[in-house]
């Protein structure tokens, strides 16, 4: 099947062939002929899959017909829900591609920098809003942002956004839009609790899904080192002693381990940035776009922010952890080998990370090559049960003692504060 055969119109179909676009990926089959016909849709279907263009390329097209239809000023049609700043900004990036001979104007919203240049972009005029929520209500609240004329919403990666726990904001923004309007819900995987969101959204919907990625392409070279988790910083830097790799990103499981890591590269010399949700905006777009430039050799990420990251020339992913997900395994390796390119993909694992490779290698039907000229080989022993509960139990005594320590101080240094007051004022 090919665009034409899914009625797209003449200015999108430009877009795409300027783009090299020629067939429609699964989702986008499925989802382009319904969101068409003006349907609700439920979707099962995870990043990289060409979720994006299965809801831009039919909004696009409502709103180029609608636009020769009546010929009232810009306002706000359409609205695009999404957790991070990265993959807000891929998909505005997105609609700008693919609607670049339609007229239909779009700008992007997210917290982490001046609101001066979205409000006056807003202001202007514009078709479509891609935002994260908590600047949306930002912006609603001090009454920049009206959504009384939205027709088209989208809630994308509805998974993540109920882990990094924007459940309440998402049900703040619904009640500000119209009744009447067309719904798509968007999530990699489908839980009770994004099934019992959806239906709070969604009106007779019909549902598209893709499988669960669980092939890795196959021009992707797969390796394995077991290793001690003490031992991570200078196998990764004996890993890196290869010139050939040149050009690498690196996962983290946390934004303190992401920091850390890209710290001890620079104690080597090793030009490396961390980019995580705990960074400024403007601080990650640089780091990107000094990737992209290929003026850092390593950039760490974790998986929330890596979610923006599309680069084709990527030859190489170190999962520095590795992800207790195995479908997450397969995103990240996937960043690497893209549009038929050769990439390479290198894990380290701990002890404690020997049964997510299980998994892993259950998930992808193949064993992963195992390093054996290995200088930093596996030799401790997975932590038991009853090791694991005294650990987490010693580790949140410890964070107990350090707020109540904390909260000393704060009562000590108010009491000295009174105290001072009370002498000054019988001098």
């Amino acid at each position: 099947m090919n665009f034409e055969e899914l009625k797209i119109i003449e200015p999108i179909l430009k877009a795409l062939k300027k783009e090299n676009y020629t067939e429609p990926t699964s989702i986008q089959e499925k989802a382009i002929p319904l969101i068409l016909n003006k349907m609700d849709v439920l979707g099962s279907a995870q990043t990289g899959t060409g979720k994006t263009a299965a809801f831009a390329i039919p909004i696009l097209q409502h709103l180029f017909l609608d636009h020769h239809r009546k010929s009232k000023p810009q306002k706000i049609k359409s609205l695009i829900i999404t957790p991070t700043r990265e993959l807000a900004i891929q998909i505005a990036e997105s609609f700008t591609t693919y609607g670049q001979f339609t007229g239909i104007k779009n700008t992007v919203v997210f917290g982490g920098v001046k609101q001066g240049p979205q409000t006056r972009a807003l202001h202007k005029g514009v078709d479509v809003l891609v935002a994260t929520p908590g600047r949306l209500l930002d912006l609603i609240n001090q009454g920049f942002i009206k959504l009384n004329c939205v027709e088209y919403f989208v809630l994308d990666e509805a998974d993540r956004m109920l882990d990094m726990g924007f459940i309440n904001d998402i049900r703040k923004i619904i009640t500000k839009l119209p009744k009447r309007r067309q719904s798509l819900f968007f999530s990699a995987t489908m839980p009770q609790n994004i099934v019992d969101l959806s239906r709070t959204i969604l009106i007779n919907p019909k549902k598209v899904a893709v499988s669960p990625v669980s092939s890795t392409a196959e021009t992707i070279q797969q390796s394995l080192y077991y290793t001690n988790k003490s031992s991570k910083k200078d196998l990764l830097f004996h890993i890196l002693q290869d010139k050939k790799i040149n050009h690498v990103l690196v996962f983290s499981r946390t934004k303190r381990g992401a920091d850390r890591i890209a710290r001890n590269l620079k104690k080597q010399n090793i030009i490396a940035a961390a980019i995580h949700g705990d960074k400024a905006q403007g601080n990650r777009q640089k780091t990107l776009t000094k990737f992209k430039t290929l003026e850092l050799r390593v950039l760490v990420a974790t998986d929330i922010a890596a979610r923006g990251i599309d680069i084709d020339k990527l030859k190489y992913v170190i999962n520095y952890d590795i992800p207790n997900i195995a479908e997450m395994y397969v995103h990240r390796i996937g960043r690497s080998g893209r549009a038929g390119e050769k990439g390479n993909s290198i894990s380290m694992c701990e002890p404690e990370e020997n049964i997510y490779i299980k998994e892993i290698e259950k998930l992808i039907d193949q064993k992963i090559k195992v390093i054996k000229e290995n200088p930093f080989p596996q030799t401790d022993k997975p932590m038991t049960a009853k090791e694991k509960r005294e650990l987490a139990k010693a580790k949140e005594q410890k964070k107990q003692a350090f707020f109540a320590a904390k909260k000393r101080k704060k009562q000590n240094k108010s009491n000295s504060s009174k105290f001072s007051k009370r002498n000054k004022k019988q001098i």
